[in-house]
């Protein structure tokens, strides 16, 4: 082997010690060397398939059959299930076409709302005054609330005869009779208000965040030039969140779009259903129905919906950049 070495040196011209060093462990060393990136991933790539990429696999392939929990033939239904989600005459129609309005609704309404309040409560708290800190607790604080808590709270404070709500309006002389958990567009304004308050906090850290990595010298450049406030915000803040508006934009929407929680607590589906979001409705149809093939047919439709949606953000901002 040494000789080997040596032969092998002396054509080269490298040292013996360093041609063992860099070439004694061969083709081994060189798929190790390569493969070493993939050992740091390995972990997240099995968590990512086992939690992540196995369940969409078998979501689709549920939603191919009729797929009852409690019977042991699951037949094969090709893509009956999504074509009856469109077919008008279909028992699932009109139920699932009512709860995507119901969940539409819902997203249109709180998105801007979660978009322009928190940037607002964003630039006020990222200015210097005495307890800043404390402010910035207290809106965040919501947040932390499990949606449990938050639907059962709002749901006796909404309540049409006994809540707090309509009784602060009656001291005021207001309409203390104000349906807000059991007719619309009551019920709808009563989700989105509080989802607001609900999460508005936590999208204001995003904001903070953003904020904070705008280079001071920007402003500072703008205020020499004799900029005015508003024009700090146009030409200054508001490209400098660009990215960060984009993640709240596109996480918002998501977030509203699985609206559950919420309207099963607060408005329990009032008026007839009105206020049944996908989400409930999936549920619902998949568990206590036993019918898991059109649920899964509905949750493919509704994370299609979903990326088509994310996709068209993306595209949007980034021709915005360009």
């Amino acid at each position: 082997m040494a000789d080997v070495i040596e032969v092998e040196a002396a054509r080269t011209g490298a040292p013996p010690a360093a041609r063992a060093r860099n070439g004694g462990s061969g083709a081994a060393g060189g798929w190790a060397g390569r493969g070493t990136p993939y050992l740091f991933l390995a972990p997240y790539l099995v968590l990512f398939g086992v939690f992540g990429l196995a369940p969409v696999i078998l979501g689709v392939w549920i939603s191919l059959h009729s797929w009852d929990l409690q019977l042991p033939n699951k037949p094969w239904v090709g893509l009956a299930n999504y074509k009856e989600l469109f077919t008008s005459d279909s028992l699932v129609y009109h139920d699932w076409w009512q709860s995507v309005r119901a969940t539409a609704i819902f997203t249109v309404g709180t998105t801007p709302l979660l978009l322009v309040i928190p940037l607002a409560l964003a630039l006020l708290l990222n200015r210097s005054f005495p307890g800043r800190t404390f402010f910035r607790a207290v809106f965040f604080a919501p947040y932390v609330l499990g949606v449990a808590v938050i639907g059962l709270l709002w749901r006796f404070l909404l309540d049409t005869n006994l809540g707090m709500v309509n009784r602060v309006l009656e001291l005021v002389g207001l309409p203390a009779h104000t349906p807000w958990v059991t007719d619309t567009p009551w019920a709808f304004i009563s989700l989105i208000g509080v989802t607001v308050w609900w999460t508005a906090g936590f999208n204001a850290v995003i904001y903070l965040a953003g904020l904070q990595d705008i280079p001071a010298e920007l402003y500072e450049a703008a205020t020499v030039d004799g900029a005015s406030a508003w024009d700090k915000f146009r030409h200054v803040t508001l490209p400098g969140l660009r990215p960060v508006v984009l993640f709240v934009l596109t996480t918002t929407i998501i977030a509203s779009a699985g609206l559950f929680g919420q309207s099963r607590l607060i408005t329990q589906g009032a008026p007839a259903n009105e206020t049944r979001s996908v989400v409930w409705y999936i549920v619902d149809h998949g568990v206590a129905q036993n019918d898991a093939g059109r649920a899964a047919a509905m949750s493919v439709i509704l994370a299609l919906m979903l990326g088509v949606v994310s996709v068209a953000n993306f595209r949007f901002f980034r021709y915005r950049e360009d």
